[in-house]
C-alpha cells in the first residue's frame, strides 16, 4: 500500500508538473521535476515479506529482487514474475484410476509446496501449476494402478510417501520443493460400492454362523469336561466308599480275629488249666469211689453167706473218673 500511495503521489506530482509546464512555456524547471518524478514513480520497485521479484534487462534475467525497496532502470529493465516463496496448496480434481485388479475408482488429492528458487521456477518450466498438476494426476494413477481396491484403503501412508518421492525428483529441478502429498477420497464406482457391501454382508453372516458354531462347540466342551469331572467325581466317590469299607471290614476282621485270638489263648489256658485240676481231680475221685468200694466189701464181708471178694479193676469200677469221662464223650 505504502509503494503504491508513493508511486500514485509521484505520478501525481509529474502531471501537476506537465500541467504547468503547459501552462508556461517558460518553466522549464517544472517540467524538469515533472519527468524526474515520473522516471522516479517508474523505477522504483517494492518487494513484500515472503514474496521475491525477477528482473529482466533487455529480455534476459538480470537480477532476483528479495523484500524491501528496488530501483530499475525504464524501459531497459521489466518485471519478469513477482511470486511467493511461502508454501502453497495446490488441490488436485477428481481422477479416474484402475487398480491393479481393474477396479475403477475415482481419486483426488491434496499438495503443499514452496519455491525455494524463483529463477527456476520461471525459466525452466513454461506453466509451473500446470506442470505440478500433471505430474501429481500421472504419479497418483500409476500408484493406484499398484495396488488392489483393498489395499488402497489400507495403504494410503505408503501411497502418500510414495507420490511424494516421486513428484519430488521433477519438481527440484523446477525449484520448487512438495513439502507433502495427501490423498483424500477413493470413491469406487457404484457397481463395485454395492459388490462390497453385497461381500461385506456375507463376511458378516459367515464371521456370525462361525462364532455361533464355536459356541456351540465351546459348550459341547464345556458340557463334555463337566459331565467327565462329574464322572471322575463320582468314581472318585465310589472309590473312596469301596476303599472305606474294606478298610472297615479289614478293621472289623482284625478285630474279630483279635477277639478270636484272645478267646482261643483264653480257652487254651482254661483247658491247660482244667488238665490239671482234671489230674488231681480224678485221683480224688478213684480214692473216693475206692473207699466206696471197700466199704461196701466190707459190708457184704461181715454177713454170714458165702462170700467172694473181687478186687477193683477199671472194669470192676465204672464210677471212676476216667469212666465217667468217657461215657461223657
Amino acid at each position: 500500500m505504502v509503494a503504491r500511495s508513493l508511486q500514485a503521489l509521484l505520478l501525481l506530482l509529474a502531471a501537476s508538473a506537465a500541467v504547468h509546464a503547459a501552462i508556461d512555456p517558460l518553466s522549464i524547471g517544472g517540467a524538469c521535476c515533472g519527468a524526474a518524478a515520473l522516471t522516479a514513480a517508474a523505477s522504483l520497485k517494492i518487494v513484500t515479506t515472503g514474496n521475491t521479484c525477477l528482473i529482466e534487462r533487455m529480455g534476459r534475467f538480470h537480477r532476483q529482487l528479495n523484500p524491501g525497496w528496488h530501483w530499475t532502470i525504464p524501459i531497459l529493465e521489466t518485471t519478469s514474475m513477482y511470486g511467493t516463496v511461502r508454501e502453497q496448496v495446490m488441490d488436485v480434481p477428481p481422477q479416474q484410476c484402475y487398480t491393479r485388479d481393474n477396479a475403477p475408482v475415482q481419486a483426488d488429492a491434496v499438495i503443499y509446496l514452496r519455491v525455494f528458487e524463483m529463477q527456476a521456477a520461471r525459466y525452466n518450466v513454461a506453466d509451473l501449476q500446470t506442470a505440478i498438476m500433471n505430474l501429481v494426476l500421472t504419479q497418483l494413477r500409476e500408484e493406484m494402478g499398484k495396488l488392489t481396491l483393498d489395499e488402497t484403503f489400507s495403504s494410503r501412508d505408503r501411497m502418500n510417501r510414495n507420490l511424494l518421492e516421486d513428484v519430488n525428483l521433477a519438481t527440484r529441478a523446477w525449484g520448487v520443493e512438495v513439502t507433502r502429498v495427501e490423498v483424500r477420497d477413493i470413491e469406487p464406482s457404484p457397481d463395485i460400492v454395492k459388490a462390497m457391501e453385497l461381500q461385506m454382508s456375507a463376511e458378516r453372516q459367515k464371521r456370525a454362523t462361525v462364532l455361533d458354531s464355536e459356541a456351540t462347540a465351546i459348550q459341547s466342551i464345556n458340557d463334555a469336561n463337566a459331565k467327565a469331572t462329574s464322572l471322575r467325581a463320582q468314581a472318585e466317590a465310589e472309590k473312596d466308599a469301596v476303599v472305606l469299607a474294606a478298610e472297615a471290614t479289614a478293621r472289623k476282621m482284625d478285630i474279630e480275629a483279635g477277639g478270636l485270638a484272645r478267646s482261643l489263648t483264653a480257652v487254651a489256658e482254661g483247658l491247660q488249666k482244667m488238665e490239671a485240676k482234671g489230674a488231681a481231680l480224678e485221683a480224688t475221685l478213684q480214692v473216693i469211689m475206692l473207699r466206696q468200694y471197700l466199704e461196701a466189701q466190707m459190708a457184704f464181708a461181715s454177713g454170714n453167706q458165702t462170700k467172694v471178694l473181687m478186687f477193683p479193676t477199671k472194669e470192676t469200677v465204672p464210677l471212676s473218673y476216667t469212666g465217667l469221662k468217657d461215657m461223657l464223650r
